[in-house]
């Protein structure tokens, strides 16, 4: 962990990791030399090579392509071509889908068009647009004085008998992992809490990074004391000693509000030496990640912690038994954690009466693509599609719903056909999809699904980490038949040996990203008969 950050460090401040710089690092902390140009050449953060004074990402991922990324990456080529103090380079989903396209200038500042670009290079950025979630009603506290406060009635309570208390209240409530996985919050939680071995190890899994998902950076912008409680509940009831926030490095504002978070909560002695009682402490730090949607899974982030390559590992033992350091370790996500405090204060039966259609709770949803008012939504889980899409201001340009992606590139198409399905975990699989982490994209008619399949795909070839043979060659020779088919040159046989490869996919790749990197495509040759019958039916084949 401290490696990691200490690379970071010197990237930022000398903007490349040079091989004089990973000697001296190799000398200054005894690590061995090729150990250090592992993770230089492994975590897209590091570069090997001085690059350019300004640096301009452009997201290439499916939402930002839908609305003219491609373009907005060549009108920023043309314009800049001549200043060599500039770089001009497409990178994977940035988690401002609301603003698409966006761009980041110099990693922190987010701009739409070439014209915030140029003022943001001349330093008069536009200031950060703090996103704000519509009908957000997680938040059990009238005012700042009192936050914190069922974690202080908690500690000041019988704390074995409250510790039961809290797992039992998670139960009842129904809460599930709110990262895509959906796992029961309080199985987890009493899993770890039995594990055997300590000390206990608590991480927030703040690494959002799928395309379509930014609901977790307006949780942690707006509601920052929300999550850092639930984590301080959850390091209490398992008896952890710290905490960490793993955090993406594109969430620069969230990271500044997060520390400031942290600073208040020390003052008001829920963190630090006598968090937990005299002499019992507890504290927590925000530990920023090199890079990488792989991050995102469990097992790679606890490896990118131990200042490892971040590569997934075989499952089981689960992190719940042997998770950071080898210790066991409980694991949630911002949204996960942030619902805590609620549910404690109201009771499991009050979040399980939130719901609709017989669904429990609340769920904060990331809303983007052909849709009016793209933004975060609060709902009450069971919501319905179309329900959604109105809150939302309906689909845009008043045109008709063509489809939707219920819950992030992971998750297939649906067709328009679908949109009374409530938003739940087992209403959408039983409609063929998952609800994923909330990343609800929507596609109006017009627009070409299987090219947008195809960025899907695009996206997790882009983003495997290469430790599994079938997802590194899988994926990348699947996204180069599609990017043939899109041209019109459809090899024989497509449409099975993309079946083939998907099923393979699943069966073989050690974590969730191989698994699904073909799904948006198979999904749509299924779902869709107009794109099945591009790319040659399997009866054709």
């Amino acid at each position: 962990m401290k490696l990691l950050q200490t690379m970071l460090a010197l990237q930022e401040r000398e903007g490349w990791l040079s091989d004089e710089t990973l000697s001296q690092l190799a000398k200054e902390t005894g690590e061995p030399l090729y150990r250090l140009e592992g993770l230089r050449s492994f975590y897209p953060v590091f570069q090997e090579e001085p690059g350019a004074k300004h640096v301009i990402e452009v997201c290439r991922d499916v939402v930002c392509r839908m609305h003219g990324a491609p373009a907005f990456h060549e009108e920023l080529l043309q314009e800049l071509r001549q200043d060599p103090d500039v770089e001009v380079r497409e990178v994977s989903c940035l988690g401002r889908c609301e603003q698409a396209p966006v761009a980041l200038v110099d990693h922190h500042h987010a701009a739409s068009n070439a014209t915030e670009v140029r003022l943001a290079l001349d330093g008069q950025a536009q200031a950060h647009n703090v996103l704000q979630a519509v009908d957000a009603a997680t938040d059990p506290y009238p005012t700042a004085d009192a936050h914190y406060g069922m974690f202080k009635t908690l500690r000041d309570g019988a704390a074995d008998a409250g510790r039961d208390t809290v797992i039992d209240e998670l139960k009842a409530s129904g809460l599930r992992g709110m990262g895509g996985a959906g796992f029961p919050t309080g199985m987890k939680w009493a899993f770890t809490r039995g594990a055997k071995g300590g000390p206990k190890q608590l991480v927030c899994n703040a690494d959002e990074s799928e395309p379509g998902t930014f609901k977790d950076r307006c949780i942690m912008e707006t509601l920052p004391h929300l999550m850092i409680e639930g984590m301080i509940i959850g390091g209490w009831v398992v008896e952890a000693e710290r905490g960490i926030i793993y955090l993406r490095h594109e969430y620069g504002e969230a990271a500044e509000i997060l520390r400031r978070e942290l600073v208040r909560a020390r003052e008001l002695g829920v963190l630090g030496p006598d968090a937990f009682g005299p002499g019992k402490p507890f504290d927590m730090e925000v530990f920023i990640s090199p890079g990488g949607y792989i991050l995102g899974e469990e097992t790679a982030l606890l490896e990118a912690l131990e200042d490892k390559r971040g590569e997934p590992r075989n499952k089981p033992p689960f992190p719940t038994n042997v998770g950071l350091n080898g210790l066991p370790t409980l694991m949630n996500n911002v949204e996960t954690f942030a619902a805590v405090p609620m549910i404690l204060q109201n009771g499991g039966d009050w979040w399980q009466s939130q719901g609709t259609n017989d669904c429990p709770g609340l769920k904060y949803m990331a809303v983007s693509g052909d849709v009016a008012k793209p933004g975060v939504y609060c709902v009450p889980m069971g919501t319905t599609v179309t329900d959604l899409i109105a809150r939302a201001g309906g689909v845009a340009d008043g045109k008709q719903l063509l489809a939707f992606s219920p819950g992030g590139a992971s998750t297939r198409f649906l067709p328009a056909d679908k949109a009374d399905t409530p938003l739940d975990f087992d209403a959408m699989q039983k409609a063929g999809s998952a609800l994923g982490s909330g990343a609800f994209v929507a596609v109006a008619e017009g627009r070409d699904l299987l090219d947008l399949a195809t960025a899907q795909a695009r996206f997790f070839r882009n983003e495997s980490c290469g430790k599994c043979v079938p997802c590194r060659v899988g994926s990348n020779k699947a996204v180069a038949m599609l990017e043939d088919a899109l041209n019109g040159e459809v090899e024989d046989g497509l449409a099975e040996l993309l079946h083939e490869l998907d099923d393979t996919l699943a069966q073989t790749s050690i974590c969730g990203l191989g698994q699904v990197a073909l799904s948006p495509v198979t999904g749509v040759m299924e779902l869709f008969p107009e794109v099945a019958r591009r790319l040659g039916t399997k009866e054709d084949a």
